[in-house]
C-alpha cells in the first residue's frame, strides 16, 4: 500500500514496460534507440524514478504509439505541464493551497474515465452544491480564514466540470441512508442539496443509489472508498481511502478486485436508481415543508 505518487510512478513504469514488450524491443535497445542509458529505462519502468513528458513522448514515439488517448492518459501520469494533457491540470493554479494527497485525488479524477464510489458520511464533492461544499470545509478544516474557504469551494465545484466534459466522467454512486438523514448546513441548504441530488440522478452517466438502514449490516460498514478507473489501461486503476490527514491508495489487484466485489455487492442491497431518485424526492418534499 503505498501513496498517489509512488503508486502513479509504478504504473506508469508497468504500462511503459508493457507498450516496450509489444514493441519486440528489450530494455538495452529502447536505450540505444533513445541514446540513453538501460538504467534509465530500468528506473522508469520500476517507479523508481518519475519521468517527464518529453520523456514520455520519447518512449511512445520509439515504441510507435498512435493511440492519441493513451499518449494523453500517460502524459497526464507523468505530472506534467503538456500541451495534450493541461486539461487535467487546471488545479495547478491552487497548488499551494491543496495539500498534497488532495491535489493526488484530483489528478486521478480528472484523468479518469469512471469512478465508483461509496460514501456514507456526507455528499460526495462531484455532487455539492456551493452551499453545502461550505458547509463541509468548514466543518472539515475549522478555523480557516474566509478566503481560504471561498479557494476551496472553488476547487470543489471547478472539479465537478468532468460531469459536464465531452465525454462525461461516468460516475457510480452509493449513498448511505445516513448522508441524505444529515442535515449538513442547516435545513435550508440540506433541502438545496437534496433536490441538486435529485438533477443529478437524471445525468445519463450518473448512477446514484441509496443504501437504505433497511439493508442492514453490509461490507460498507467498514467506510467510504472510491475506485478510479481509466480510459484503455485496467492496471492503472486505484482505490483511495480517505483519512483525516491523508489518503491511502492501494493499487495491488487483490485490493481492486476486493473492492470491486465489495461496490458491486453494495449495489445489489441498495435500492435501485429509479426507487433511489423516489426516496430522494420524499425526503426533498420532507425538508421543504419543515418550519
Amino acid at each position: 500500500m503505498q501513496y498517489g505518487p509512488a503508486v502513479r510512478r509504478r504504473q506508469l513504469g508497468a504500462e511503459l514496460r508493457a507498450l516496450r514488450t509489444h514493441a519486440g524491443l528489450t530494455s538495452s535497445q529502447a536505450a540505444a534507440k533513445l541514446g540513453w542509458h538501460q538504467s534509465k529505462i530500468s528506473r522508469i519502468e520500476t517507479g523508481r524514478s518519475g519521468v517527464k513528458a518529453a520523456d514520455v513522448r520519447l518512449l511512445l514515439e520509439a515504441y510507435e504509439v498512435k493511440d492519441p488517448q493513451l499518449s494523453e492518459l500517460l502524459f497526464a501520469f507523468a505530472g506534467a505541464d503538456d500541451p495534450g494533457a493541461g486539461r487535467h491540470h487546471w488545479w495547478k493554479a491552487y497548488r499551494d493551497l491543496l495539500p498534497a494527497t488532495y491535489r493526488d485525488f484530483i489528478s486521478l479524477e480528472s484523468q479518469a474515465s469512471w469512478v465508483r464510489t461509496l460514501e456514507t458520511t456526507v455528499v460526495p464533492g462531484l455532487l455539492q452544491t456551493p452551499e453545502y461544499a461550505r458547509a463541509v470545509t468548514r466543518a472539515a478544516l475549522g478555523g480557516l480564514p474566509e478566503e481560504q474557504v471561498d479557494a476551496l469551494v472553488e476547487v470543489r465545484l471547478a472539479r465537478q466540470d468532468v460531469l459536464r466534459a465531452d465525454p462525461p466522467l461516468r460516475l457510480s454512486v452509493i449513498l448511505d441512508e445516513a448522508v441524505l438523514r444529515r442535515p449538513v448546513g442547516g435545513d435550508r441548504v440540506f433541502a438545496g442539496q437534496l433536490t441538486r441530488l435529485q438533477e443529478v440522478a437524471l445525468m445519463p452517466h450518473v448512477r446514484l443509489q441509496v443504501l437504505p438502514f433497511a439493508a442492514g449490516e453490509h461490507v460498507g460498514l467498514i467506510g467510504p472508498f472510491v475506485i478510479f478507473s481509466f480510459p484503455n489501461i485496467a492496471d492503472l486503476d486505484v482505490v483511495v481511502l480517505d483519512h483525516l490527514t491523508s489518503s491511502l491508495y492501494l493499487e495491488r489487484k487483490e485490493d481492486l478486485q476486493a473492492y470491486t466485489e465489495a461496490f458491486n455487492s453494495l449495489q445489489v442491497q441498495a435500492l435501485s436508481p429509479e426507487d433511489s431518485t423516489h426516496f430522494i424526492a420524499d425526503l426533498c418534499d420532507g425538508a421543504k415543508e419543515a418550519p
